[in-house]
């Protein structure tokens, strides 16, 4: 039901799923313990949908959503600078939303944010670094109304010795070409640009 759950995920309070089964079996073993899988249907015939993903939303809004929600311990200047000028300049409106899909910001994830905000890395590479890997996104469903269209289906028993290792091999892979991504020359616009250069949100740069 709504209001439910940790205030402090991604995308706030709400049910969080994937549409991808390997990869909720890999979550669903974060240690060497075996883990369950729910299989639900959802009809989202009439559901508003909020895509962080798709045509009109830059990762600059889903970074922004996640500033509001994750909690980041930021020490460097630029970093508490960028997280205010983020929060006011690209924060969507998203909480009236029934649904709401975009990247899942996992340790490995939440590691390539922080080195944007700490000016470590561009625009263009954490854009990049969000598609590393393939570790997949989630959609959560936020309101009454998405609740209602949902029902579960079916659980599936899932063993650690399998999917644990799968979700260690999965963000190590995605550590590697990050790093390989970084030692390779680079041309891009760093979180400093874009404050001292006044960006919006829909400016054509993005």
């Amino acid at each position: 039901m709504p209001g439910v759950g940790k205030v402090h995920n991604d995308y706030g309070l709400g049910f969080y799923c994937t549409e991808d089964m390997e990869l909720a079996k890999e979550w669903a073993c974060p240690g060497e313990r075996d883990g369950f899988v729910n299989a639900y249907r959802l009809d989202d015939a009439g559901l508003s949908c909020l895509n962080l993903s798709g045509d009109g939303y830059n990762v600059l809004n889903w970074l922004a959503v996640l500033l509001e929600n994750r909690v980041f311990e930021l020490s460097f200047p630029i970093a508490m600078q960028g997280k205010k000028y983020i929060l006011d300049s690209f924060l969507p409106e998203y909480k009236n939303y029934d649904l709401i899909k975009g990247y899942r910001a996992d340790d490995c994830y939440f590691s390539f944010a922080r080195a944007f905000l700490n000016n470590t890395i561009t625009l263009e590479q954490l854009s990049r670094a969000m598609r590393l890997g393939n570790l997949g996104e989630q959609i959560v469903l936020k309101s009454a109304a998405a609740f209602d269209a949902i029902w579960k289906e079916n659980t599936f028993y899932v063993q650690a010795s399998v999917y644990h290792v799968k979700r260690v091999s999965r963000d190590r892979q995605a550590r590697e070409e990050y790093l390989n991504m970084l030692s390779r020359p680079q041309n891009g616009v760093y979180l400093s640009q874009i404050i001292n250069e006044n960006w919006t949100n829909d400016d054509p740069r993005l």
